[in-house]
């Protein structure tokens, strides 16, 4: 992360930034997130991860092997009210070319999204955890490494699936920093939360079955390039679901009645 004078391959990387971050047509979430719902349900240090519709994320979502493009902070009520009257941000995240910013819940009202809860965090740690995303609000990434930011205009590379996701760290210049959820993870790696499970082959213990897999995660964490896949597959992290959060009884659902194509459909399935 860094503030340089701005050059002609400056300028260019960041041109190219924007390119990657144009939206695709045509994307229609499956269970688009209600910002009340979500701010009902989150807590200070949950992570949000979002499908993203973007070009740069159908090149994650490929790479990564997962629904899951773009991870954010909930920070909760720790930034202040704008000025303006204008909905208060409450996700911290990093974005390629603008760097870490603060945004508010609606930005992702029409996206399908994961809330993952780290387990047994403690008040302490959280509040370290949320300082120090804020305390990033403001740095922005070099955007020269163009080579980091090439790769991404080829969204499915023909190569085998156990090389897709080590071309995140192609380059590992501030580019895939910026695209990644390096920032977040390093948030809780300063509390010494873990993420990825950990290598042990001690009796009793978790261990990455095949040579591959204990390859591939020690790979990611030497290199610190984390996705947001990793918080979904984590087994140190909890998914929460609005929908079940607050009790959830389904003979209390209405369902509409079934159009005349549909009835026919359910004739035919009977015989």
């Amino acid at each position: 992360m860094s503030e340089q004078p701005s050059t002609l391959l400056d300028r260019f990387g960041r041109f190219l930034a924007r390119r990657l971050q144009s939206e695709s047509s045509g994307y229609q979430p499956y269970t688009p997130s209600d910002p009340e719902t979500l701010h009902r349900t989150l807590q200070p240090g949950d992570i949000l991860l979002i499908e993203g519709n973007q070009r740069i994320s159908a090149a994650i979502k490929y790479l990564t092997q997962s629904t899951w493009s773009h991870a954010a902070l909930y920070v909760g009520d720790a930034l202040p009210e704008p000025e303006d009257g204008s909905e208060r941000p409450r996700l911290v995240e990093v974005i390629l070319g603008d760097g870490c910013i603060a945004v508010p819940l609606s930005k992702y009202k029409t996206y399908n999204t994961r809330i993952c809860r780290a387990n047994g965090l403690t008040p302490d740690d959280r509040d370290l955890i949320v300082g120090f995303m804020i305390e990033k609000l403001g740095l922005h990434y070099d955007m020269r490494n163009i080579f980091d930011l090439l790769r991404y205009f080829l969204p499915t590379p023909p190569v085998p699936v156990r090389w897709r996701r080590r071309m995140i760290a192609i380059g590992s210049g501030d580019p895939t920093r910026a695209i990644c959820s390096s920032l977040i993870a390093q948030a809780f790696q300063k509390v010494g939360y873990p993420i990825l499970p950990e290598i042990t082959k001690a009796k009793g213990h978790a261990s990455a079955e095949s040579t591959y897999s204990r390859r591939e995660i020690l790979h990611i964490r030497h290199h610190s390039l984390f996705t947001p896949r990793d918080f979904d597959l984590s087994p140190y992290f909890a998914i929460v679901k609005p929908t079940l959060a607050f009790g959830f009884d389904y003979k209390t659902l209405n369902w509409g009645k079934p159009q005349s194509g549909d009835a026919a459909v359910e004739d035919r399935g009977s015989h």
